[in-house]
């Protein structure tokens, strides 16, 4: 498409608009709209070379996270693992060898001396300390109950980093055939190493699935190649400049490998939400006669303001996980907050100075011409932005939502509720080695240990005792341990120093309820010393607790923040808790998933994983905090255009036919895309990775086209006007400190207007 020299608009009604339509105010432009269309060139020139300085800054950033976090740091139960780590650092193993020796028993002689070969030269590795076997101790929790397998067990030291470099060094070494026997790795450090390993190589694969996917839906949307690059360039941007963030911080503080997927997934489609909005105004205003520096001014006044606002509210939810203590948890708040704000700075800043350089040549390169021998007017239209048939089906179906309100409200409703039910028999656990993929070298041994072993070694809760004590105190205390209903067995004491430590068996499995009320149990017993105590169970009743304790003050959090950054958006004190409570609705369908799907083991076979039956402690916190931000992203949106033609018309139905028809292929259209990147995260072979992934795309697809489509109209048709109402002190608050994405149009002269809701004057409806 050619550009179109068409004359500045400084006043009177845009060019191509109805006769009788509203004059603009002329409107000067604003520092930020100067900087931006004086020198567009330096811009995009400045952020070439950041960019390319922030891929040299974030290099290597995988390399230096980590692939726990999940623990308290303030638990009981992490300092009593710390304190082990110190005085009983064999206590600890966090390697196993699983040593098979096939038909033979491990107790053949030729099978004994080759073990106990592999365990001296195993002591002698650096950095691996406290080696042990059953050939040495002759313990029968180390010996499979078949008689053909056994373990060596040893500690890794170091921080992850280290860990994973001393195993990376010496599993070549170990790993594989030794004479009669087959050795294979796992162990905390094995798992957890492999999962750093998998999720690494994962995201990859998702980045090369997910790219070519959007860029076609893209130009799809758009109808044009080069509008189409736009946003990907600025969800690279965005990813680059988060991975150098994580790089930075973690010379200070622990970071979660898994941030990187979120990292990909919202700089990807925040990046294409916010370009998706901001391109499509720019389209609009040059469809009227303007020119680019004209149409680029009036969108970061429109849909700038909308962007910005949009990026505040989806931090907002990210920044409630800094309330947590796990670093799993706080990763994602630092990741996330990051790439939203470098987004919408990307959106705000280099996109507008790419519009002004591209003017109208935006819309070159019309892919969609290759499939039709003709260019359609409507669809010429609709690829502007302005009308066309896509505006019009989606204001037939706010139309017949309206019509219709008290049914679709009703019925929406009752379907979110019910997609939600699975949820109420959520089971929290811990994340294990079942994360990972059945044919994983460290899931294999920790499924051998835990089917094949008596008492499941690794898996009991071990007791620090701290204090001065005598040798009948231990034996006294070790009976009243041993009398415990769900105690199978308890060893020790190993007393070094004033400190001693036992460990317990459970009956049952490592995690389940029987034994987290065990963990209980043992806490609450009275003792002449202080007792701590750790092991997975207690671990998982820690995890617990400290979710429970910090879960409301981040709902609260969300809550508050985002009801007055919606007020402020709107001015009516109804929308803002319309937003939280219908927000928090769409998120039913995902929970009520997870539980179906990832806890109950449905799909497991077509989606390539194994359950645990359980659902990790943390996830549902994650998860609520980003659905929720991506929620009120695609709610602002539609808001924001709404609220614009309310103050131009006050008519409340209208402008509410008028958001959905301007916002409703938009929203879609960027859910759509957002599913995409969120299904290619979801492809992962890691379980919490593949729950992120297809519990987010649920969740944003379900809010994009029922809530928003269907539930957000019909509830807005049955508060009518109310919805806008505000006390007078708000309105006045809102009069002086609020935002909004229109440009109020100038009143008409010499015509009488009506007042709106919020007093402004707008056209008498025959002159609308």
């Amino acid at each position: 498409m050619t550009e179109v020299n068409t004359p500045p608009r400084t006043e009177g009604a845009p060019e191509g608009a109805p006769e009788g339509a509203p004059e603009r105010t002329p409107r000067r432009p604003g520092r930020h709209t100067r900087l931006v269309t004086a020198r567009p060139r330096l811009s995009l020139l400045v952020a070439l070379v950041l960019t390319a300085l922030a891929v040299l800054a974030g290099s290597g950033v995988a390399d230096r996270l980590g692939s726990g976090g999940w623990e308290d740091p303030a638990a009981e139960s992490t300092y009593a693992t710390k304190a082990l780590e110190r005085e009983f650092p064999d206590s600890q193993p966090n390697l196993l060898l699983l040593v098979d020796s096939g038909r033979a028993s491990v107790d053949d002689p030729q099978v004994a001396a080759e073990a106990r070969d592999l365990a001296g030269r195993l002591a002698g590795e650096k950095g691996v300390t406290g080696v042990g076997s059953y050939w040495q101790s002759g313990s029968p929790a180390l010996r499979a109950e078949d008689g053909h397998e056994a373990l060596i067990a040893a500690r890794i030291t170091g921080d992850d980093s280290a860990m994973g470099r001393t195993l990376d060094r010496i599993a070549p070494h170990f790993r594989g055939t030794h004479g009669p026997v087959q050795v294979k790795l796992g162990g905390i450090v094995a798992v957890r190493h492999e999962m750093q390993t998998i999720i690494k190589e994962d995201l990859a694969r998702a980045e090369m699935i997910a790219l070519p996917i959007t860029l076609v839906l893209l130009v799809m949307v758009f109808g044009s190649a080069i509008a189409a690059l736009l946003p990907l360039g600025i969800g690279i941007v965005a990813i680059v400049g988060t991975n150098a963030v994580l790089r930075g911080l973690t010379a200070f503080t622990d970071v979660s490998v898994f941030a990187l997927n979120l990292t990909t997934a919202l700089g990807l489609g925040l990046a294409i939400d916010y370009a998706l909005f901001i391109v499509r105004r720019f389209r609009e205003e040059l469809s009227t006669g303007a020119t680019p520096s004209t149409a680029v001014g009036t969108t970061l006044r429109t849909a700038g303001r909308t962007v910005l606002f949009s990026a505040l509210t989806v931090a907002v939810s990210l920044a409630a996980m800094m309330v947590f203590p796990q670093y799993f948890l706080r990763s994602f708040a630092y990741a996330g907050i990051a790439v939203v704000l470098l987004a919408a700075a990307a959106a705000l800043i280099l996109l507008p100075a790419a519009l002004v350089l591209l003017g109208h040549r935006v819309n070159s390169l019309d892919l969609r011409r290759l499939f039709r021998r003709r260019r359609d007017p409507k669809r010429a239209e609709a690829a502007t932005g302005t009308t066309g048939t896509t505006g019009t089906t989606w204001a037939r179906a706010a139309g017949l939502v309206m019509r219709r309100a008290p049914l679709f409200a009703l019925g929406t409703t009752v379907l979110l509720v019910t997609l939600g039910l699975p949820f109420l028999g959520v089971k929290f656990g811990t994340a294990d080695d079942r994360q990972l993929p059945s044919t994983a070298e460290s899931h294999v041994v920790q499924e051998h240990i835990r089917e094949g072993f008596p008492g499941s070694p690794g898996g009991g809760l071990e007791v620090l005792a701290e204090g001065r004590a005598t040798a009948a105190q231990y034996a006294s205390y070790k009976q009243q341990v041993a009398a415990l209903p769900e105690v199978a067995r308890v060893d020790g004491p190993l007393v070094e120093g004033d400190a001693a430590y036992f460990t317990v068996q459970p009956k049952g499995e490592a995690v389940d309820d029987p034994a987290q009320r065990l963990v209980g149990d043992i806490r609450a017993l009275h003792t002449p010393f202080d007792t701590k105590v750790t092991g997975t169970a207690a671990v998982l009743v820690d995890t617990k607790h400290a979710i429970a304790q910090r879960l409301p003050w981040a709902a609260a959090f969300i809550a508050v923040v985002t009801l007055l950054l919606v007020f402020l958006l709107t001015g009516s004190v109804l929308i803002p808790v319309q937003a939280v409570v219908l927000n928090a609705l769409s998120l039913t369908a995902m929970f009520g998933a997870v539980v179906w799907v990832f806890q109950d083991g449905h799909l497991s076979g077509a989606l390539g994983f194994t359950s645990s039956g359980s659902i990790e402690t943390t996830l549902p916190v994650l998860m609520f905090c980003v659905a929720f931000g991506l929620s009120m992203d695609y709610g602002v949106f539609l808001l924001s255009r709404i609220k614009e033609e309310y103050d131009r018309t006050g008519d409340h139905d209208a402008a509410v036919r008028h958001g959905l028809q301007r916002t409703g292929g938009l929203i879609t259209a960027a859910a759509v895309i957002l599913a995409v990147v969120m299904v290619a995260i979801g492809t992962s072979r890691v379980t919490n990775t593949k729950m992120l992934g297809l519990g987010i795309a649920l969740a944003v697809l379900v809010d994009a086209m029922v809530v928003r489509s269907l539930l957000v109209p019909a509830i807005m048709r049955l508060t009518g006007r109310a919805t806008w109402w505000a006390p007078a002190p708000l309105r006045r608050l809102h009069e002086r400190f609020g935002l909004s994405e229109g440009e109020h149009p100038a009143p008409p002269k010499g015509r009488d207007q009506p007042q709106t809701a919020r007093g402004r004057r707008t056209a008498a409806p025959a002159e609308r």
